[in-house]
């Protein structure tokens, strides 16, 4: 059973608690000014999709996951894309990775090869299989990342060809290749302000020029108000909405992980030990870990505050409420209402049922209401 503290407080109440991480108060802030608690599982498999997709359904999400694996023309290009998307319609990145190997393993999966998953990704996840070394290892190499970022070396890449990403040539000719960016870009290559922005220039049809610039500096991270970046939003949002948005301004350059303490899958091996067990390694590293993938809310002693994300969400087509949910593949579904008011979760993570849709912005917004009805009901319950 749940906390009563949890299951009755507000977001924005939680966000303030001693025992809640800044990159955790940062999203629960997000989530009540935005009245989303929605994550798209965004399992797509080119640029242009995914991009596409997170610009459709951007302004209904506090989170987008994705499965950069899967993705089979990714490059430095689509991070720095859904950067700026995520920056512009204010939601956060998690890449869906379930780290599950010995520590130095992970930390090399965490930071380096094709993906660097730690420098775009706030939020990663791992099973504990493992044992809790797993956490360690994946929290120094956060540190480390955040140290680069914070005092580097940061290299820039100019250009003006990310257009193709999105399946659109800024000529016909289709001579006009955009030389490869993978491993061009130096550790870290953040894209996360208007300093280092990601562009390839062709200066003919014949061969084009990267420029790069390199400079050392110390960064202070801090969360300013960038209004401009919410000019686009202001006919989604309200006024207030996006006046509180860029009073919240920026998520820090922080990164946090969550635990895999259930899957939403029929048969899966996480029993009631394991799951435990996933409690007790997080409550050892609460600066880092932010809260578990789990069916149901597992805050049970008074300074719990951890964030439960629950994949396994689908709402029945209009029309067709009592139909019983679920695939082929053993996938199982809950709606909404019985993840959040029910079960005690906080994020509703949904992929198909939006990704499939017909109108997948009409679509989000319908699972964003859902969610969000679902919470009020939930800490109205307690009042």
């Amino acid at each position: 059973m749940a906390s009563h503290t949890t299951l009755t407080s507000t977001y924005g109440a939680r966000a303030g608690l001693p025992t809640t991480g800044p990159l955790a108060s940062y999203l629960l802030r997000l989530i009540s000014i935005k009245q989303t608690n929605l994550c798209l599982s965004a399992d797509v498999e080119t640029s242009a999709e995914l991009i596409q997709l997170a610009e459709d359904v951007g302004d209904s999400i506090c989170l987008l996951k994705t499965h950069c694996d899967i993705v089979t023309d990714w490059t430095d290009r689509t991070a720095t894309a859904l950067r700026e998307i995520a920056k512009r319609k204010s939601f956060l990145i998690f890449e869906d990775r379930k780290f599950a190997d010995i520590g130095e393993t992970v930390q090399k999966q965490y930071t380096s090869g094709h993906h660097r998953i730690a420098l775009w990704a706030e939020i990663t996840n791992a099973h504990i299989v493992p044992g809790p070394a797993i956490v360690t290892a994946l929290e120094k190499a956060a540190e480390s990342t955040i140290a680069k970022y914070n005092t580097g070396v940061h290299t820039e890449i100019s250009a003006s060809s990310c257009a193709k990403l999105n399946g659109v040539d800024e000529d016909d000719d289709e001579d006009d290749e955009v030389p490869p960016m993978d491993g061009a870009l130096e550790s870290p290559m953040l894209m996360d302000d208007g300093e280092r922005r990601l562009s390839i220039k062709p200066m003919d049809r014949k061969q084009s020029v990267v420029s790069v610039s390199t400079t050392i500096s110390t960064r202070t991270e801090s969360i300013s108000p960038r209004p401009e970046a919410l000019n686009a939003s202001s006919e989604t949002f309200d006024l207030d909405t996006v006046k509180q948005l860029v009073r919240l301004g920026e998520p820090p350059f922080l990164r946090s992980l969550l635990l895999l303490a259930e899957m939403s899958s029929a048969g899966h091996l996480m029993t009631p030990e394991y799951r435990q067990a996933s409690v007790d390694v997080a409550r050892s590293h609460r600066d880092f870990v932010m809260g578990f993938i789990a069916q149901r809310s597992l805050n049970t002693e008074p300074e719990d505050n951890f964030i439960t994300m629950t994949p396994g969400c689908q709402l029945p087509p209009p029309g067709q409420e009592g139909a019983k949910l679920g695939d082929s593949l053993g996938q199982q579904y809950n709606t909404p209402r019985k993840l959040i008011f029910e079960s005690g979760c906080d994020i509703i993570i949904v992929g198909r049922g939006i990704v499939r849709a017909p109108d997948r912005k009409a679509e989000a917004q319908r699972y964003r209401q859902a969610g969000w009805q679902a919470y009020e009901e939930r800490i109205g319950k307690g009042q």
